[in-house]
């Protein structure tokens, strides 16, 4: 009864990343310019594998659907996150707060599954050569995809509806840049135990499972690299999965800093640092990792450009 009396809050304010005045233009132009490189590469990257017919294979299928996310995720955060910088006041509506947390949460799921999917992927094609074109069949990779997308829509759509739970009734100052969970989650007014364990435990599902798919697939594959005795072969072997490993260690690290603990034990400040990583370097890292260590995509990039400067 006591809950149903209070007002409920209608908007937020993001403290964001500073409360320093003379750091909030270089930050603007800063982010500005990481969201410039991060649309410019990931959309880059898609139209890149939709033109070249080089790689149109699996592993760029999985790579393309990689950047649609991580152009996705860049965009429901930066754009909000540079308003802020140069807003008076940095508030967001209740319903646009519970948007982008919503879609925060479905992109950065996928990531965690479409990364798996990939470390997968390399396995069948290091371990079993002889039956990657048929158990990587682009049927087979349509259904992975399929799946990676059905559960960050499930994970994410739990979350929010252990949000509709909560009452939000005085305290509006969301100590982050963007709607999170265990920011949102140090507000309510009302019991969030429930909410927190949904939390950890679907935290566990999507960082751990993935971790130890990645972690399997890349045990089994170094020791069939291993076993190549050509060193140009091993060193061709590494070279196409190093690329992978450096965007899983950065992404998964910093997202494993945030979430694998309770909200009582992290620090919000040292989780602002960790969530810059995995929602805004990562996804500008991405392509770039993947395309300055990939010949493939190197000779397709030569390829478009000879095209276009030639016409």
């Amino acid at each position: 009864m006591l809950q149903g009396n209070l007002s409920r809050v209608t908007e937020f304010i993001l403290a964001g990343l500073t409360d320093k005045p003379e750091l909030q233009l270089p930050l603007f132009l800063l982010f500005l310019g990481i969201y410039v490189v991060t649309v410019v590469g990931n959309l880059g990257m898609i139209i890149l594998i939709l033109l070249s017919s080089n790689l149109h294979t699996t592993m760029y299928f999985f790579l393309s659907s990689l950047s649609f996310v991580d152009l996705c995720q860049s965009t429901v955060i930066i754009p909000q996150m540079l308003v802020n910088f140069v807003a008076v006041k940095n508030t967001i509506s209740y319903t646009e707060c519970m948007a982008q947390l919503y879609l925060f949460l479905i992109f950065a799921i996928a990531e965690c599954h479409m990364l798996a999917a990939m470390a997968y992927d390399r396995y069948v094609a290091i371990c079993n050569p002889l039956l990657y074109n048929v158990a990587m069949s682009y049927q087979v990779c349509s259904w992975m995809i399929f799946g990676v997308y059905c559960m960050a829509l499930m994970g994410a759509t739990t979350h929010r509806v252990c949000m509709l739970r909560v009452h939000f009734c005085k305290a509006n100052v969301i100590n982050h840049y963007f709607c999170d969970l265990y920011p949102l989650l140090e507000l309510p007014c009302s019991d969030t135990f429930i909410n927190e364990v949904v939390v950890l435990c679907f935290s566990v599902f999507n960082i751990f499972i993935p971790t130890l798919i990645i972690l399997s697939s890349y045990i089994f594959i170094i020791a069939s690299i291993l076993r190549i005795k050509s060193t140009e072969g091993r060193s061709k072997a590494f070279s196409t999965c190093s690329s992978h490993i450096s965007a899983v260690a950065i992404f998964f690290g910093s997202l494993a800093f945030m979430y694998l603990q309770p909200s009582s034990v992290s620090s919000m400040d040292q989780g602002k640092v960790s969530s810059v990583f995995y929602t805004i370097v990562v996804p500008m890292l991405n392509p770039l990792i993947y395309s300055l260590r990939n010949k493939d995509v190197k000779v397709a990039v030569n390829k478009f450009l000879e095209r276009t400067f030639s016409l």
